[in-house]
């Protein structure tokens, strides 16, 4: 529960003012958070000039006093590191730190989710990599013989990536160590599950960031999340949790090329009303 320390409490209001779900009120000019409709978004806690504001469900020594020095990013950097980012394909044979993965789940441990639900979860695949990838490319080439054998009007935007995934599983089947055109050799792999896939795909758009701020590279392989719906080997084999969904599959590494600048993209789309 959030909890008001009253000698600290000044009777500002100014936790009540920003209280979305209006749990909390001044009495005898001291805030009271009642419990009841809090979904603990902890705004009470950041907005506290006075430091009065805890809980008992989470770990306060987390806290961070805001700071502009360390917590202030320059606009122009931010937009120029965003568009410099790349999908990665080449990934040099080299492990990634256990430290730098936990640092790029931090990220996505802090990404906003609806009502604050916190229901993103994260699964690190380094040793189970091959196994995983088998399942995958079997998984794919049922799709793919699938929708090959019974093209449709509503199917045929697939049918190019129906005979990608038959072709990559045909390679693998001749020689699974050869060529990995799925995580292609990177040596990580974290899977985002959540019970609202935004929520997933929102932290992993954070995740991204940070992992490119870690000098790593990262692929978002839509393959494997069409692999996974429904997939019950697969989610055996991860441990998915019932009612999870996978949101997004990232494959990281350290990116084994360099690249010089960054890219056009298409005009965005705006309307001003």
């Amino acid at each position: 529960m959030m909890i008001v320390n009253e000698e600290k409490c000044i009777g500002c209001g100014l936790c009540v003012k920003d209280c979305f779900p209006k749990d909390i009120e001044l009495i005898d000019k001291k805030a009271k958070i009642n419990n009841v409709t809090c979904f603990k978004c902890g705004h009470c806690i950041a907005v506290c000039p006075t430091d009065a504001v805890t809980t008992d469900e989470f770990d306060m020594s987390e806290v961070i006093e805001y700071d502009k020095e360390k917590f202030q990013v320059d606009p122009n950097n931010l937009l120029n590191f965003i568009k410099f980012r790349r999908s990665i394909r080449q990934f040099k044979d080299k492990e990634v730190e256990e430290e730098k993965l936990s640092k790029i789940i931090e990220a996505g441990r802090f990404t906003e989710t609806a009502a604050n639900m916190q229901d993103v979860s994260y699964i690190v695949v380094r040793e189970g990599l091959q196994e995983l990838r088998r399942l995958t490319l079997e998984t794919l080439n049922d799709i793919g013989n699938k929708i090959l054998s019974n093209i449709t009007p509503e199917n045929i935007i697939y049918v190019k990536y129906a005979k990608l995934w038959v072709k990559m599983y045909e390679k693998y089947k001749e020689n699974p160590d050869k060529e990995d055109e799925l995580f292609f050799n990177a040596p990580a792999v974290i899977v985002v599950t959540a019970n609202f896939q935004i929520n997933g795909v929102l932290a992993s758009s954070n995740m991204e960031l940070m992992t490119n701020a870690l000098d790593l590279g990262v692929l978002f392989s839509g393959f494997f999340v069409r692999a996974a719906e429904g997939n019950k080997k697969i989610r055996e084999l991860l441990g998915i949790k019932e009612g999870k969904e996978v949101a997004t599959c990232m494959i990281i590494g350290y990116p084994d090329i360099k690249y010089k600048r960054t890219v056009p993209r298409k005009s965005p789309k705006i309307s001003w009303k």
